[in-house]
């Protein structure tokens, strides 16, 4: 059997092969509609038709791969999420991606770099699992990377992609006042962590523009694992007067929330018919099967991905540098459940 060609594919989408070479060397956007290029991709598959990588990168220059290198990706909960969206986008422009791990390690690291430059990527996404200030290999060019969910140490030297962790915060808080409630506490994250930080600023801007104030004995930096959120608890909700205590909760992430939920439970506290929790990450696996299912703030993992690979692969398509000086900042999304309700009335 003969191996499918562009003209097959372009014969079974109804479409010129200038189309089907738009689709597969990432040129498609603002060439041809997002139906076409459907339709090309779908023909493609049914024919399982694959351009010829070698061919066209002697032709092009380019390899039609991204290499992403992040820090962790077997230990971290949002790795998925965002290595898919990358992949994603990736593949809708004609590119796969070549992922590697540095497990933080900078031996590792360098030697990832140095294999992705070997096999001529055509750039490099530079990915941290956890929102952090990082200091980037100086081997990766600032015009062939972009960094995803983390910003470098000199402000203004790489591109990236990064999620609004302040309009996170405040989302969180405004959640709780939207319901009703005025005693409103924060079991934030460390203090010397970027997204804590902002997410603890958000919480402020939230209760300003309610007209409220943060109480600094509601006003914790705790961390981030089950058993600080459930120690930072006891300390806001542990008293005999129900009106010295907060109504609303909003946690530093899920397993901080989770933490609260048990303080709660031994206390007696009901929730959400007494206390009302915020978390923060949607973390898989836990968020949505707590009990209560727990409203939470999502950190967009999956878009990040998709934009740090769509941002590199506009510079490589118009044959540009990327700009270091740009930084795309992501909507973090409420998403709803059943542990936060009106406050209901204190005896």
């Amino acid at each position: 059997m003969n191996r499918p060609t562009a003209r097959d594919v372009a014969e079974l989408a109804g479409v010129s092969r200038a189309a089907v070479s738009f689709v597969f060397s990432g040129r498609a956007q603002g060439n041809l509609s997002a139906g076409t290029q459907a339709r090309i991709r779908a023909a493609a598959d049914e024919l399982g038709y694959r351009p010829d990588e070698v061919a066209r990168s002697l032709r092009t220059r380019r390899s039609a791969v991204i290499g992403m290198l992040s820090d962790e990706i077997a230990t971290s909960p949002f790795a998925g999420r965002m290595v898919l969206g990358a992949m994603e986008a990736a593949r809708a422009r004609g590119h796969q991606v070549l992922l590697l791990e540095s497990r933080k390690d900078p031996a590792l690291e360098a030697e990832a770099v140095a294999e992705l430059r070997a096999r001529r990527v055509d750039g490099i996404v530079y990915a941290a699992m956890s929102m952090r200030s990082t200091s980037v290999p100086a081997a990766l060019a600032p015009e062939r990377c972009v960094l995803a969910n983390c910003v470098p140490r000199e402000p203004g030297a790489y591109a990236s992609v990064v999620a609004d962790e302040r309009g996170g915060g405040r989302s969180a808080v405004d959640v709780l006042i939207r319901a009703g409630h005025r005693d409103i506490a924060l079991l934030g994250g460390e203090t010397d962590n970027i997204a804590a930080s902002d997410r603890a600023r958000g919480f402020g801007d939230g209760l300003r523009a309610a007209g409220l104030k943060a109480r600094p004995e509601w006003t914790l930096r705790v961390g981030w694992q089950i058993d600080e959120g459930y120690a930072g608890a006891l300390r806001v909700l542990d008293t005999e007067d129900p009106h010295a205590r907060p109504t609303g909760i909003v946690c530093a992430n899920d397993r901080v929330a989770t933490g609260v939920l048990l303080a709660a439970a031994g206390l007696g506290i009901s929730v959400p018919d007494d206390l009302s929790v915020v978390g923060y990450d949607d973390q898989d696996q836990m968020a949505d099967h707590l009990v209560p299912a727990l409203t939470t703030i999502a950190l967009p993992h999956h878009a990040m991905g998709a934009a740090a690979v769509d941002l590199l692969l506009d510079s490589v398509a118009a044959d540009e540098d990327v700009d270091p000086a740009t930084q795309r900042v992501l909507e973090c999304p409420v998403v709803e459940r059943a542990s936060v309700v009106a406050p209901g009335r204190r005896g």
